[in-house]
Formats: structure tokens, sequence, C-alpha cells
């Protein structure tokens, strides 16, 4: 039942998937149920999800028929060059306070929650002081100056 119902997974690789279909046939074999490298290959290959579709399609269009050893290979390169191709991914998760999640409850269906103001009070990078930025630090001033650049630039836009 399990090599019937196998499928590739996204929280296992496919050099797993592979060995663990490999793991349940040497266990078939005991049972004395044998099974040819080439349909091992295939069934594989059926296996493996919609992103891999160009991958069958060019193992098929091959002369060629690989065991399982090269086709674990060609596999691995196929996932690597999928998570390439797809980039990073970023999940977004927020969350509501104890009253803010009764009151919202049914109210925002299908809205996107507002961001919450960060509120922080302003803190110099130079003297790491509240109340002022780099840019009005007195001590950054004259270090600046010390250093013979003259005034410090304004920030852009200012």
């Amino acid at each position: 039942m399990q090599f019937s119902s196998i499928k590739l997974t996204g929280t296992r690789g496919v050099r797993e998937h592979i060995m663990r279909l490999r793991d349940i046939v040497a266990q078939l074999k005991t049972l004395e149920v044998t099974m040819s490298e080439s349909f091992l290959v295939h069934f594989i290959l059926c296996t493996l999800p919609q992103q891999y579709t160009p991958f069958k399609i060019s193992y098929n269009t091959h002369k060629d028929k690989w065991s399982i050893n090269e086709l674990m290979t060609m596999c691995v390169q196929e996932e690597e060059r999928l998570i390439m191709e797809e980039g990073e991914k970023v999940n977004l998760t927020t969350s509501n306070s104890g009253k803010e999640r009764k009151k919202s409850v049914g109210t925002n269906k299908g809205k996107i929650p507002t961001q919450p103001t960060i509120k922080k009070e302003s803190k110099c990078f130079f003297c790491k002081k509240k109340g002022h930025m780099k840019k009005d630090c007195p001590k950054f001033k004259s270090w600046f100056e010390k250093k013979g650049y003259g005034k410090p630039k304004e920030a852009s836009g200012k």
C-alpha cells in the first residue's frame, strides 16, 4: 500500500523520496515480489509532482534508459534547478490581541489587516542618544569637520 500511494511532497527532498521507494522495493523483494529496475524508474517518474513535467518529457524523449542511481542524480539536479528558478519565499503572518480579535471576528472578511505603526523614539546612530538623528548630532558634526570634510550634507529632499 505504501509503494502504490507514495508521492513526492515538499517536505522531503527528491533523494529521500527515491531512497524510500528503493527501500520499499527491497522489502517487497523479501516477500518474493520482484520489480524490474526500468519499471521502478518509470514508477518513480510518475510519483513526481507537476513541476517535474518538463523533466519527465525530457526522459521520455531520450533513447537511453536510466538506472535508479542515474535517475536519482538527474532528479537531484532538477530539484536544485527548480529551487533556483523559484527563488526565495516569504510568509507574512499577523495576529490580533484578545479584545481586537473578538471585535474583528467576521467584520473584515477578505480584507488585509493594516500594518501596526511602529513606535520608537528617535535615536542617533552616531552617539546613540535619544531625541535627535545623526544629521543633527553635535558630536557627529564636530567629528565630520575634524576629518576635514567640512559640514555634513543634509538628507536629500530637505
